[in-house]
């Protein structure tokens, strides 16, 4: 297949070398198309000339290119470093797109002369000014300020506070000296030695270690004890109740949980959706989720890797452990992946993977509202892959049956156009052939029934066919649809309700979605709009025999009648209730006063 390229395009991928390293697909504008990372570099670019590719976007950027250029590298790690900074600073087209458009803030101590304390959305300054973060969630930075502050006196002025100055007197206390959230360094009352002293305990506060803040904040209060400077040992044990009830609130597994890192995802046919927890003995200190745009059907290993370089870099960690849920084949230095089975780290796991999910969620409400047309093309797209279909089901009918030992059969058949119900389409079958309790033959003949009229009056033909019932339901269905010469012509599935198994023709084994899928989601609608509505329709053929049969025995009164009488009134306790004046308007004076004295006489 190579041999259908340009003989330059040929000589490039056979001049590969065999090493690891990146490489780059360039358009005939030189535009960059993709950007990739390979073991080996000449066959993992060979592949793309010489195989065919299912995914249609990876077929269309392999017709386009142009060039090849490739940087060679030492280890596949390098490869992989080297292609995550490619992709995000140059953003090509066909590469996975992280979705992140927020400046997140970030804390910053200032590089001066007694540090201040503030948050900033710029990005990082080459200042030597010291950042942390960045925070996904505003509320929790400030609620670290406010912490710290409550902590720490610290001055807010932005005065040059230098040795002259001071010693000049140019500046004099302001009001917060005078509430106590200053000592007021400007103008003396604070030595430099201390106020550091204070920044040395915020740093390791800001980086999550909130242990070490603790135990140096109870051994400068047994000093101060020991020295018998009562009045420092309490200021500081209020510090440390303060920093406890706040690590208290933290904590969420048990404090030997420190210095980690934990990743989970979900993916879906188009998007995955990475969560992070930077994790300090026991507390989160960074909690963030980002959203990884699909381009060439990636594998959730990839963006995984992805993921992890993007979230250590971005908020500068040297955890050594990783959780992951599994792991990926290429190692980072110095790190360990874990993927944890049981105890505090599972629950932490879980915890990420649910944040992971309320996030997909959140996405796909925002994408119903403001998109609908993408939001409906996802779920059929999903709902393609999940159930081994050919086409997108737009049109879906479901059929349930609903009888009381053989009584009053009938079927009922929802109708969903793109996921959603159609209700003006909703059509029921009362049974013609089948007697007694037979639900196989109900189904057969039902089905029979609907798919010779579809084929005789050319209506529209559902992509998918969904049957409330197991494998003997599904059978029945089946048989129908090859009498019609319709089998493997249109998909058709049974569900199960005890299990919410879905069964395929010709398959003994069932399949079990995940019961958060919305693939699962839509099939569970249309079960229970069938039953409803079987149901439905059930109790009104059943009230209307019931009641033919009771006004049938007053004499003058025929079926056509008790028909007229039940459409208006609905049930037989209405008809017995009924006023005279009421029965008039629908049946006539005669009939009425026949009805009327029945009821009358035979009231019980």
């Amino acid at each position: 297949m190579i041999d259908t390229f340009s003989e330059h395009i040929q000589s490039l991928v056979r001049s590969l070398p065999e090493t690891p390293g990146v490489y780059q697909y360039f358009d005939i504008e030189n535009n960059l198309l993709y950007v990739g990372k390979a073991k080996n570099l000449r066959k993992r670019v060979t592949s793309y000339f010489t195989k065919e590719h299912d995914n249609g976007r990876l077929r269309i950027m392999v017709k386009k290119v142009n060039d090849i250029k490739s940087i060679k590298v030492n280890t596949e790690l390098d490869a992989l470093l080297l292609e995550n900074n490619l992709i995000k600073n140059l953003k090509p087209r066909y590469n996975v797109a992280l979705r992140d458009d927020k400046t997140y803030p970030w804390i910053l101590l200032k590089k001066e002369r007694f540090p201040r304390l503030m948050y900033t959305r710029n990005h990082i300054e080459k200042d030597k000014s010291e950042y942390y973060g960045p925070y996904a969630s505003v509320k929790l930075m400030h609620t670290l300020l406010d912490l710290i502050r409550q902590l720490y006196p610290l001055r807010t002025c932005s005065y040059d506070l230098s040795e002259e100055n001071i010693r000049k007197e140019k500046f004099r206390p302001c009001l917060e000296f005078h509430i106590g959230r200053c000592k007021a360094p400007c103008a003396n009352k604070q030595e430099v030695t201390e106020y550091d002293e204070n920044i040395k305990e915020i740093r390791q506060i800001l980086k999550g270690d909130l242990g070490f803040a603790l135990r140096d904040l109870k051994e400068k209060m047994q000093e101060a004890s020991a020295s018998y400077n009562f009045e420092l040992a309490e200021e500081i044990k209020k510090r440390i109740d303060i920093l406890s009830a706040y690590q208290g609130k933290s904590t969420i597994v048990h404090p030997s949980v420190t210095n980690t890192d934990v990743f989970n995802m979900i993916s879906d046919e188009k998007n995955a959706y990475v969560h992070y927890f930077k994790i300090n003995s026991g507390t989160v200190i960074h909690a963030q989720t980002i959203e990884l745009r699909k381009k060439m059907d990636e594998s959730d290993e990839e963006l995984l890797l992805f993921a992890i370089l993007e979230f250590r870099n971005r908020f500068n960690s040297n955890s050594k452990d990783i959780l992951v849920p599994f792991t990926p084949h290429i190692e980072l230095p110095g790190c360990e992946y874990i993927v944890p089975k049981i105890g505090d780290k599972k629950h932490l796991m879980d915890l990420c993977l649910r944040n992971a999910l309320s996030y997909k969620q959140e996405r796909e409400k925002q994408i119903a509202l403001t998109d609908p047309d993408r939001h409906t093309e996802r779920i059929l797209n999903q709902m393609m892959k999940d159930l081994r279909m050919k086409e997108q089901p737009r049109r879906i009918e479901g059929f349930d049956n609903s009888n009381i030992q053989g009584s009053y059969a009938v079927s009922a058949m929802p109708v969903f156009i793109d996921g959603k119900p159609a209700k003006k389409e909703y059509r029921h079958f009362n049974v013609k052939t089948v007697e007694g309790p037979d639900d196989f033959k109900t189904m057969e003949e039902v089905i029979f029934r609907r798919y010779s009229r579809v084929l005789e009056e050319h209506l529209p033909m559902p992509q998918l066919i969904v049957i409330d019932g197991g494998k003997g339901q599904l059978g029945a269905a089946v048989e129908s649809l090859r009498k019609l010469d319709l089998l493997g012509k249109v998909a058709i599935i049974g569900i199960a309700k005890r299990l919410e198994e879905i069964y395929f023709p010709g398959d003994p084994l069932p399949l079990y979605l995940d019961k958060r899928s919305e693939t699962l989601k839509v099939i569970q609608h249309i079960r229970d709009e069938a039953h409803r509505f079987g149901i439905t329709h059930h109790r009104n053929k059943r009230s209307r025999e019931t009641f033919k049969t009771e006004l049938s025995e007053i004499k003058g009164i025929s079926d056509k009648t008790a028909e007229k009488l039940l459409i208006e009134l609905k049930s037989v306790k209405n008809i017995k209730e009924a006023s005279l004046d009421d029965l008039e308007k629908i049946v006539g004076k005669s009939k009425a006063l026949l009805i009327h004295d029945y009821f009358k006489q035979n009231k019980d």
